[in-house]
């Protein structure tokens, strides 16, 4: 069996569609390393304005297990399948996991953006979010620092001056 087996990462579950966070409720209760990165914002309707909470990714959330525990997480109600590249399930980086919950409980507010976006790769220079790598992309005539979860074909964008920007 191999040693990759024994050690906890990340990994991306699909879920059934709008059942993100009865999930993420679920697994946290059974004592699971689980995050759905969450945004914020105020809806407006005919009659009144109320702030509502989505997933950044809609039916996926992230669990940090080892490897061969993921049968166990697939038994749950809501869990559809584990994200796999080939045959094998596709861990996901520490630090991509930690850069999204470093953008959202900082107040930034990503917007989902196409997989496809290619631009030049960028390292923010200065700023909360010093050290981060991505890429540059124009939106809409606006400068957007992407980043990319590669294990489940989505990305992210944020708006920033490139002057907080540097070439890699």
């Amino acid at each position: 069996m191999s040693s990759m087996n024994n050690i906890k990462q990340w990994f991306a579950f699909y879920t059934k569609s709008r059942h993100e966070k009865s999930v993420n409720r679920t697994l946290k209760n059974m004592g699971y390393d689980v995050y759905l990165p969450l945004l914020r914002e105020r809806r407006k309707w005919s009659d009144r304005k109320k702030w509502v909470t989505y997933p950044l990714f809609k039916s996926y959330i992230f669990i940090k297990i080892e490897a061969k525990n993921s049968i166990f997480v697939l038994r749950t109600s809501g869990i559809v399948r584990i994200v796999k590249f080939g045959n094998k399930p596709s861990p996901i980086k520490e630090d991509t996991i930690k850069s999204l919950k470093l953008m959202i409980d900082g107040g930034y507010n990503p917007k989902p953006t196409d997989y496809f976006i290619k631009g030049d790769p960028v390292v923010i220079k200065d700023g909360p979010l010093k050290g981060l790598v991505g890429e540059i992309a124009t939106i809409h005539n606006q400068e957007r620092f992407i980043m990319k979860v590669d294990a489940i074909e989505h990305s992210f964008s944020i708006k920033i001056s490139r002057a907080y920007l540097s070439r890699l």
